[in-house]
């Protein structure tokens, strides 16, 4: 009987499978984050060694019973990167056909009905993929958050709720309850000391602190609920860039929507719908349930010839979410939400 590998390596975390041709998950490997731009390229090799140990002893297989394998890579940007990456994947010992992606491209592949359209991240950064029907042409943005203008994920939203911070100590903008709450999270005394830490690098706020934006907009802040809507309209622009590179706009497709930002349901997807149906009226924007991981399986299981059908997603959504749901629940688990 074949077997499948699939690998979604994040800046969280990386999640690895082991799959049988009928989409039942044989063995569940979890480790830590897998960003080269992070951890390096000798961090990468460590967590997918240790993901992969951890799923071959359970699945009972070792690495020479893989038929075909896929890998969903975060910070996998550049065609010259890819040399790293296959010495990594050879260091692991495979000795199968093996494709390599970016993990916005995993999460397309889990989420959407067809296996194509455009994803849209939106977790602790932010990122945008897409493929044609025939998986001929892919689209993109480069992925690189506020150094090239591409927003948003929780921590440009920061970024951006700081300067709003700024601009409301200065006058030149509205006054916030975000002041306060912002220098609460980063520890300061007061929001002057934040200002003067923040520019001189004794504070850092990092992207958990997006869910207290989520929150003062809800207990009515204005402030507040134009910085989401303005993540909103980002992350619809980036989705309609993609769009038109790939000549979808007259056509009926899914937008996948995958990362913990769009938890914050309606006030983040609503300004992103209205930006993504002026340029493709059609898309149909939904939320990844799954596991990006289930993407890189199928992705494996495409390239060996098989169809991923209705019948195979559901038997290997089910079966994934069965071991995730106890990886999750065990001592010491870790959430992964916020991957990007």
């Amino acid at each position: 009987m074949p077997h499948f590998l699939g690998a979604d390596l994040g800046g969280t975390k990386t999640h690895l499978v082991i799959t049988d041709e009928a989409g039942r998950v044989l063995g569940f490997g979890q480790s830590g984050p897998a960003n080269h731009q992070s951890v390096g390229y000798s961090g990468t090799f460590r967590a997918l060694r240790a993901a992969l140990d951890q799923a071959s002893e359970a699945a009972g297989l070792t690495v020479g019973a893989i038929r075909s394998a896929a890998f969903g890579v975060a910070g996998y940007d550049w065609p010259s990167q890819k040399p790293a990456m296959a010495e990594i994947i050879k260091r692991l010992g495979l000795d199968a056909p093996y494709t390599i992606v970016n993990d916005a491209i995993s999460a397309l592949v889990a989420g959407s009905e067809e296996g194509w359209g455009v994803s849209v991240v939106s977790g602790t950064g932010c990122n945008c993929r897409g493929w044609d029907r025939e998986h001929k042409r892919e689209g993109r943005v480069t992925g690189f958050g506020t150094l090239l203008g591409e927003g948003a994920g929780a921590t440009e939203l920061i970024h951006r709720a700081m300067q709003m911070v700024a601009f409301a100590w200065t006058k030149r903008g509205r006054a916030t309850s975000l002041s306060e709450a912002l220098a609460a999270a980063a520890g300061a005394r007061d929001v002057d000391d934040l200002l003067e830490g923040y520019t001189q690098g004794r504070y850092h706020i990092g992207g958990e602190a997006a869910r207290l934006i989520f929150q003062h907009a809800e207990a009515g802040d204005a402030v507040a609920a134009d910085l989401i809507d303005w993540a909103g309209a980002e992350l619809g622009a980036m989705a309609c860039a993609v769009i038109r590179q790939l000549e979808l706009e007259a056509l009926a497709f899914d937008v996948v929507l995958a990362g913990g930002m769009f938890d914050g349901g309606p006030r983040l997807v609503d300004p992103m719908r209205r930006a993504i149906h002026q340029t493709a009226p059609r898309a149909r924007l939904v939320r990844l349930t799954v596991p990006a991981v289930a993407g890189a399986v199928l992705l494996a299981m495409m390239d060996a010839g098989l169809e991923a059908d209705v019948a195979l997603r559901a038997a290997l959504a089910d079966s994934l979410m069965q071991v995730h749901r106890a990886a999750e629940a065990a001592p010491g688990a870790t959430s992964d939400r916020e991957s990007s």
